[in-house]
């Protein structure tokens, strides 16, 4: 337990740090930050599906006798996460605010925010329980799909008409409940030894929701091939991402 507190920190710290990317609105202009959204939705994508086929799945079959109890789990993560943004009224959007693309203003955002980090965190501790290669793997994908999800809070929160010092501030606020969801796991997994166990599925669940529901939506919006084809090199590295990371095993 004492050996994975350490790196299950470290991991969430950084993710949450990863809020800070949203500066780059005030450094590039709207259309060149476009460009590079869309390559990023794309690494991101091939990084959560590929966590999931490579890392999760894999270590979720090697246990064999709970193995079908945890398919069930993962059905579950893909429903708690489908609540969870009916409830909060928001969803993971990737793309800037314009004139034909709304968003949900301001304190609603950072509220579906908050809740989104804290399962972040949570899912983080929990893969790092199971093992450190597992728990690297889902911090990577994890940041993989923070970066263009801060950009675009931080743009909510310019449109809602929050000054540039609060919106970093309030989106890292938000981003810091990544380290409460994961010192929860941490202090709960001494009385619930398979707490771990059990939040690999549900990470699971929750990486497919986000990829399937938030993520490839957004990609199937450029429709010109050229940019489509580019949108699959990107997701194949995500995927070829997550097969390098087995070797640390």
């Amino acid at each position: 337990m004492s050996t994975i507190v350490f790196p299950t920190l470290v991991s969430v710290i950084v993710v949450s740090a990863v809020s800070l990317v949203g500066i780059s609105l005030f450094l590039l202009k709207g259309n060149t930050l476009e460009r590079f959204l869309i390559p990023l939705i794309s690494i991101s994508t091939g990084a959560l599906l590929g966590d999931v086929f490579i890392h999760i799945i894999p270590e979720m079959a090697e246990e064999a006798e709970i193995f079908s109890s945890t398919l069930l789990i993962i059905l579950v993560g893909i429903i708690v996460s489908f609540m969870i943004e009916k409830t909060v009224h928001w969803r993971h959007c990737h793309v800037l605010p314009s004139e034909q693309h709304y968003h949900p203003m301001g304190i609603l955002n950072l509220i579906g925010d908050g809740i989104h980090n804290f399962v972040d965190g949570a899912l983080i501790a929990g893969s790092f329980l199971v093992s450190i290669p597992v728990g690297i793997a889902t911090t990577v994908a994890v940041a993989l799909h923070e970066i263009p999800q801060e950009i675009g809070d931080c743009a909510i929160l310019l449109y809602s008409g929050y000054e540039k010092r609060k919106v970093l501030f309030f989106n890292f606020l938000s981003a810091c409940t990544a380290i409460i969801g994961a010192m929860v796991i941490l202090i709960f997994s001494t009385s619930l030894p398979m707490i771990g166990t059990y939040a690999l599925p549900f990470a699971a669940g929750n990486f497919l929701y986000i990829a399937g529901a938030d993520l490839i939506p957004e990609l199937h919006k450029e429709t010109r091939l050229p940019h489509a084809f580019l949108q699959l090199l990107c997701m194949v590295g995500g995927i070829l991402l997550m097969y390098a990371l087995t070797f640390l095993e």
